[in-house]
């Protein structure tokens, strides 16, 4: 495994390159955070670290719920922090930043004191924060579209930027919450966004992934998408923020249509599984004569619990680094499934799709060689017909991760 880097080649970018966008967005982000979190230090007082623990409690929960919608492909961690850590830092401050302006210079001389509070909650205060949201979602669709293949990955990143936002956002109710009545006050306030809602920012800001998610894998729509998305994410917020002034029917309402979208939303992800699967034995059938795939493999790729025993079994004849090389054969090989699905959608331009390919194929084989302990071997040529599968030529070269 030592000839390529496993994880660059699975994220599809060139090893060896520092991430210096991911660091530079993770440092401006880690700032902005520190910058939000001293503001409300400032005006807290003890209540500051009482609402940052229980701000946190939740949060390793619920991001391990996230993460378990794409158990078959998983997403970069470094992207997945970087989108957690936008929504935590740059959302907050500029979502501070602006919605506070926005009721000092616009809503409230407009409208008055109650009224304008009303309008920048219901109206102004969406589409600030589902923007900056969203943003992230947008700079991935732009710079790393070929890393989501699915409704589900546009979910994930979706969930992890609302976390991020929701997580500090608590922080200030349950900072206000303890000042203003107690511990009777604050635990009423936990229960409500800590336990029966923690969900509500994934989910505004899940209509955003979904757009994305269909731009990045479809053809048309690669602007309209992302903006139905959008506004599907401000309207589920708005409706959110302008139910609390209609007691406890408007909550009801909202909490009942939220949930429906949650149901639809794990819908959605269960029926994309499924075409995965369905991709899996379609397309990896294709690459027996490689020598890299066998009828069992594709038998044990269908399922997590299968997965996960091939991963026991590589461990136990070959120690840790034998069950390294099974999850990377495991994710090279859905990766290239996935790749054919691009290709047959006609989101993957052919010169890309072949050196993925002979990345992704030349990955499988040195992990295989790994787990099964067996020697280098040459592999074999696809038997191709004059033409590869999705209407591509086969690579005549090795790929830049080697052969």
């Amino acid at each position: 495994m030592a000839r390529v880097d496993p994880k660059a080649v699975l994220e599809g970018r060139i090893p060896g390159r520092p991430p210096v966008a991911l660091i530079a967005g993770l440092t401006v982000s880690g700032l902005c955070a520190v910058i939000a979190l001293g503001i409300d230090a400032l005006y807290g007082g003890a209540g500051f670290w009482v609402g940052l623990l229980l701000a946190i409690i939740p949060i390793p929960l619920l991001v391990a719920l996230a993460l378990m919608l794409d158990r078959l492909e998983p997403e970069p961690p470094r992207a997945l922090i970087f989108s957690f850590m936008w929504g935590a830092g740059v959302a907050v401050l500029g979502a501070l930043i602006l919605n506070t302006l926005g009721l000092l210079y616009v809503t409230v001389p407009i409208f008055g004191e109650q009224k304008g509070h009303f309008v920048s909650a219901t109206f102004g205060a969406p589409l600030i924060e589902e923007s900056l949201k969203g943003a992230v979602l947008f700079g991935l669709l732009w710079f790393r579209r070929n890393e989501i293949d699915g409704f589900a990955d546009g979910l994930i990143y979706a969930a992890m930027v609302g976390l991020g936002f929701a997580m500090m956002e608590n922080i200030t109710y349950y900072m206000r919450a303890y000042d203003g009545g107690g511990a009777q006050q604050l635990t009423s306030v936990f229960v409500l966004r800590g336990l029966i809602a923690p969900l509500s920012h994934p989910l505004f800001t899940s209509m955003t992934g979904l757009g994305v998610a269909y731009a990045a894998t479809h053809r048309k729509g690669q602007i309209l998408a992302p903006v139905v998305g959008l506004l599907g994410a401000m309207l589920l917020h708005g409706l959110w923020n302008g139910a609390t002034t209609f007691g406890l029917g408007g909550l009801g309402i909202v909490y009942v249509l939220d949930f429906c979208v949650l149901v639809a939303l794990i819908v959605i992800v269960s029926v994309e599984r499924r075409h995965t699967v369905r991709r899996i034995e379609t397309y990896l059938p294709m690459y027996e004569g490689t020598g890299l795939v066998t009828p069992q493999d594709v038998r044990m790729l269908r399922s997590i619990p299968s997965r996960r025993a091939a991963r026991r079994w590589a461990r136990s004849v070959g120690g840790a680094p034998a069950g390294r090389a099974m999850v990377d054969y495991q994710l090279a090989a859905t990766e290239l499934a996935l790749l054919h699905k691009r290709a047959d959608r006609g989101v993957a331009e052919p010169h890309w799709f072949a050196a993925r390919r002979e990345a992704l194929l030349n990955l499988m084989s040195l992990a295989r060689q790994a787990f099964l302990r067996t020697p280098p071997q040459a592999r074999q040529s696809p038997p191709w017909a004059p033409e590869g599968p999705s209407g591509f030529l086969p690579p005549r070269a090795p790929g830049p991760y080697g052969g």
